[in-house]
């Protein structure tokens, strides 16, 4: 019985990676067409979203751009590092903690793909307010942040409960 349920999670799990990797690659294929098709002018422009290519060379909102790729390469160790943490974290977690996890995990897998195969990972979506714009991001970037969001809930709920469980 243990061996049945722990495969058909397996597959659950496995498909939820695939699926967010997925619709990740799709859109900045997609966009990186768009990009080259429209000649890098703006992809998409409303009052308060473009779609506009750029390639981060950095972290999460372009943080740690560097030009040299010794330090690029470094972070880029650094973040499978973190990968490898966050999937032996998910082999340790159960419920909605681990699913968590593994959107956090597939949101990183998408961006670390194109930083190994671009050298830079493509971020599109450019949310704003008048002159005043949001950082730009992309899919991946979306669901590692709804992961992390969906963490820090479990630990408010999971901290919730232990406190109750304690009373009695």
């Amino acid at each position: 019985m243990i061996i049945k349920n722990s495969g058909k999670n397996f597959i659950i799990n496995l498909s939820l990676i695939v699926l967010i990797f997925l619709f990740d690659r799709i859109s900045k294929i997609y966009v990186i067409y768009l990009d080259k098709k429209f000649l890098g002018s703006q992809i998409f422009s409303s009052e308060f979203l473009n779609i506009t290519l750029i390639w981060n060379e950095g972290i999460a909102f372009g943080l740690f751009s560097f030009d040299e790729k010794y330090f690029y390469n470094i972070l880029t160790l650094f973040i499978v590092i973190i990968i490898l943490i966050i999937f032996f974290m998910l082999i340790k977690s159960k419920g909605f903690k681990k699913y968590a996890l593994l959107i956090i995990l597939s949101g990183a897998l998408g961006n670390v793909f194109d930083r190994i195969f671009y050298k830079a990972v493509p971020d599109f979506i450019d949310f704003h307010i008048g002159d005043f714009h949001w950082f730009i991001f992309n899919i991946a970037d979306v669901f590692i942040t709804l992961g992390v969001f969906f963490m820090i809930l479990s630990e408010f709920i999971g901290n919730n409960n232990v406190k109750d469980y304690e009373k009695f």
